[in-house]
């Protein structure tokens, strides 16, 4: 055990007081339809390594990257065809892609390069709205190699809750969205500059529904 602390649980219309724990510096855990995710600012490295520390994670494994718009993901990020196509037609949701960075963009280092960037619908999505910045995120466990047999992603506010009292991890609030149903981790599709997509690893969204979005106005059929 390395801590006794005590998790501020709030409701999904408190988003606002959320938003101004991340804009402090903190890490706040949000549901989504697949687990809960621990947030932080992204352009925070003291932030971000405290994501990194909760998890036993290792810094060379990166976080996700999760912005508010395409719109933004356009300003930061060399999108193919493939990528646009795949923005319009599944963002937001729990679609990731990976992406490069534009020249001269100012990078994250605790996302990477090329970044794994989602744009999440639902209660993150309206956080990272709230924030009015890139955030980044993990799954609210302790990440592989370290993760044992029991250690599973979290997917209630109460298992956020052990997650906090066994680790001491940091977590100032959960946002208590009830039970995730789904349990499984997100698509992600890599989105190479000037090349086809390529399914990385099929998720929540059907590989079908990859491939539709990529095929509805002539972009490459998904490799």
């Amino acid at each position: 055990m390395r801590g006794q602390s005590i998790v501020d649980v709030l409701a999904p219309d408190q988003l606002a007081h959320a938003a101004r724990l991340l804009a402090a510096g903190q890490m706040v855990a949000v549901p989504t339809p697949r687990w809960y995710m621990l947030c932080a600012r992204a352009a925070d490295p003291a932030a971000t390594n405290a994501v990194f520390r909760a998890k036993q994670r290792p810094t060379a494994k990166s976080l996700l990257l999760l912005l508010d718009s395409p719109v933004t993901a356009e300003a930061l990020f060399d999108l193919s065809g493939d990528a646009r196509l795949l923005t319009d037609g599944l963002w937001p949701g729990d679609l990731a892609l990976r992406l490069p960075w534009k020249p001269g963009a100012e990078t994250v280092e605790a996302v990477g390069s090329p970044a794994l960037v989602g744009c999440p619908d639902g209660i993150l999505g309206r956080l990272v709205a709230l924030a009015g910045e890139p955030l980044a995120a993990a799954v609210c466990s302790i990440s592989t190699p370290a993760a044992g047999e029991t250690d599973h992603p979290a997917l209630t506010a109460g298992q956020v809750a052990a997650f906090e009292r066994t680790r001491g991890a940091g977590i100032a609030a959960v946002v208590d969205g009830g039970i995730c149903p789904h349990g499984r981790h997100m698509t992600i599709v890599d989105c190479p500059a000037g090349a086809a997509a390529r399914l990385e690893r099929e998720g929540t969204v059907h590989a079908r529904s990859v491939e539709s979005a990529l095929t509805r106005a002539g972009g490459q059929n998904v490799g």
